[in-house]
């Protein structure tokens, strides 16, 4: 199962940056961008401006505008492409995988109607066993990593020895990867952190604090361990970085496109207001609130944040609005 080449599909800054990071481990790999003038400027600049501007690539790192190129020979395909469009695509590129190579998903979310994590999404689309898929999480803001300042992540699968192999080929001086086998904690995990994110961002437009950060954060984590463990995740998963980690992070920082999302919203903003700020682009939260709360409502578990969350993003509800409802609710035990 040794990973020497690699295939990446998706030129954004997250594909672009993990693509960098298995490049500086030493592996051969090609980055698939849907814009041919992406792909020419990672050949012959060794940069990707429209999405880490300032940031040299490695030279072990090619691109192709041609996912048949880059799919050929691979030992490892990995989706970098966002939640939503995850099965449209992958069914253009199913009768190109190579047999029998690992699968990874870097796309965090729940499909909408479906209420599919992106594994079983791969899984299904592909014809390939779970065991054939793996996904990668944890606290990783891709201009950080792309400025190889030191971070951690988790890479689950339920077979080990493919996330060993994995590991294996994404270690560097600033990457640190752990393996799991708890592919659903790991993935609720990094599904449920962009809407808790989104209420972060929301509180921060608002002009309130840490300490309603803090209790956003921890509560936030305690409803998407509920969720995860309904679904039979491990609850220690999401005391890791694939839980905790990811969330801190995703809530935390600036380069969060979830939390900045947010706080237009907090700002009194509208949807497409925030979207148009955010360079027309829907932070994935937006979307995976509907499918997490749908996924919730057929489990039977009470999802709070994402549904205040929902209910700002697709049915006016006011930011103001939601800080009442959430602080209001009925005492009970932690």
């Amino acid at each position: 199962m040794t990973v020497r080449r690699v295939a990446v599909l998706g030129a954004g800054s997250w594909g672009t940056t993990f693509a960098k990071v298995m490049a500086d481990a030493g592996r051969d790999v090609r980055l698939w961008a849907r814009r041919p003038e992406v792909a020419a400027a990672v050949n012959e600049r060794h940069a990707n401006p429209d999405y880490l501007p300032g940031v040299a690539l490695p030279a072990l790192l090619t691109a192709t505008a041609d996912p048949a190129e880059a799919l050929d020979g691979a030992d490892a395909v990995v989706f970098a492409v966002p939640s939503q469009t995850l099965r449209a695509n992958l069914a253009s590129w199913r009768d190109l995988l190579p047999p029998g190579r690992t699968l990874v998903s870097l796309a965090k979310g729940v499909e909408l109607g479906t209420l599919l994590r992106m594994s079983e999404v791969i899984a299904e689309v592909a014809g390939v066993p779970a065991e054939q898929v793996a996904v990668v999480s944890g606290p990783n803001l891709a201009r950080e990593i792309a400025a190889e300042e030191p971070t951690a992540t988790v890479i689950a699968c339920a077979d080990h020895d493919r996330a060993v192999a994995l590991q294996q080929a994404c270690t560097t001086g600033y990457f640190r990867s752990y393996t799991n086998t708890d592919v659903i904690g790991c993935e609720l995990g990094g599904a449920g952190k962009n809407v808790i994110a989104l209420a972060c961002g929301i509180a921060a437009g608002m002009g309130l604090g840490d300490n309603t950060r803090a209790s956003l954060i921890t509560r936030g984590l305690a409803e998407t361990a509920r969720l995860g463990t309904a679904l039979g995740a491990d609850p220690l998963t999401f005391a890791g970085l694939a839980g905790l980690g990811d969330l801190v992070a995703t809530c935390s920082s600036p380069l969060s496109r979830n939390r900045t999302f947010g706080e237009h919203l907090g700002r009194g903003e509208s949807l497409a207001q925030a979207e148009a700020a955010n360079h027309g682009q829907v932070a994935e939260g937006v979307k995976s609130c509907k499918s997490i709360c749908a996924l919730g409502d057929r489990l039977g578990v009470e999802l709070p944040i994402a549904d205040a969350v929902r209910r700002v993003c697709h049915e006016g509800l006011s930011a103001a609005e939601m800080g009442k409802e959430l602080i209001s609710r009925a005492p009970r035990p932690e």
